[in-house]
């Protein structure tokens, strides 16, 4: 058999790109035994073929739920300053499932040429996470380039933030195609129809991703209420320090994750959404925090 990697999945025909011939690709099907297992094989997945059907899928090292990809290192959370305005609640969801998963998040702030994007920046700088600004006259294209040397990077944003604009800019040759924002709806289009990945220069390959809207994002994966707070990387330091052991963060007397807040240590913007968050992960049926375990 061949090993290789699942570079594009559209109705149930798989592209992969075979290790011992990387200039060829192969289009191949899934084994209907993964059917029967619920089973998917995913953009990313090294796979095992043989005669244009995949047989075997290589252990994942993490896999999302929306967009749909496996084995990801990097994922580039990409926010506009403007047209359409940040969402914290919406990024800090998607952050924690990166957290969640061993992906490093990185937070692209596009169209800052429109407006800086400064004081969202100082959210997630004070977090902990790398931010980076990209617009027509700063593209902030070198450092970004580097980050993703040698990866397997995902770029993940709500529609009209500049994704496939971003991309284009990156990596002229992969002309993605892009739409204008919709001034009456106040979001983008969707030009981007499934998961792709594309090889970069230097080694790595780089995904694109659909757009998705606010009620997509509840697609994403859920995590269980116990597993929240670690997928806040600023509650590390005061975890362990609150009067009680069991400390949810909400509203106890003695927390140390409270008075971080009130201190100014901790964003109030971010425990706000972890605060929503915990309200969503109650919702969590007993079935599913089973499986979960």
């Amino acid at each position: 058999m061949t090993e290789g990697l699942i570079i594009r999945s559209i109705s149930g025909l798989y592209a992969v790109i075979p290790d011992d011939a990387p200039e060829q690709m192969l289009e191949c099907r899934a084994r209907g035994v993964f059917r029967k297992q619920n089973i998917t094989p995913l953009v990313g997945d090294r796979v095992r073929v043989e005669d244009g059907v995949i047989w075997e899928i290589l252990p994942r090292k993490n896999e999302i739920l929306r967009p749909p990809a496996a084995n990801l290192d990097l994922a580039l959370m990409t926010v506009s300053s403007v047209k359409p305005s940040p969402n914290a609640l919406v990024l800090d969801k998607l952050i924690t499932v990166c957290e969640y998963k061993g992906i490093e998040p990185v937070i692209l702030i596009t169209k800052t040429d429109l407006d800086g994007g400064e004081d969202f920046a100082a959210i997630y700088q004070k977090a902990g996470f790398r931010v980076l600004f990209s617009g027509e006259d700063e593209p902030g294209r070198e450092e970004i380039l580097a980050l993703m040397q040698g990866k397997t990077s995902i770029f993940i944003g709500n529609s009209g933030v500049g994704k496939s604009t971003m991309m284009n800019r990156l990596f002229p040759e992969l002309s993605l195609r892009t739409a204008a924002i919709s001034d009456k709806l106040g979001r983008g289009r969707h030009t981007t129809r499934h998961v792709e990945l594309f090889p970069i220069l230097g080694g790595g390959y780089v995904a694109d991703t659909p757009g998705f809207s606010t009620v997509e994002l509840e697609k994403y994966e859920p995590i269980r209420k116990e597993e929240l707070s670690r997928c806040f990387r600023e509650f590390a330091p005061y975890e362990g320090k609150c009067r009680f052991a069991d400390c949810a963060h909400l509203k106890e007397k003695g927390c140390a994750v409270l008075a971080a807040v009130e201190a100014g240590e901790i964003s109030r913007s971010r425990h706000d959404s972890y605060l929503t968050l915990y309200e969503d992960a109650k919702k969590i049926p007993d079935w599913e925090r089973e499986e979960k375990k």
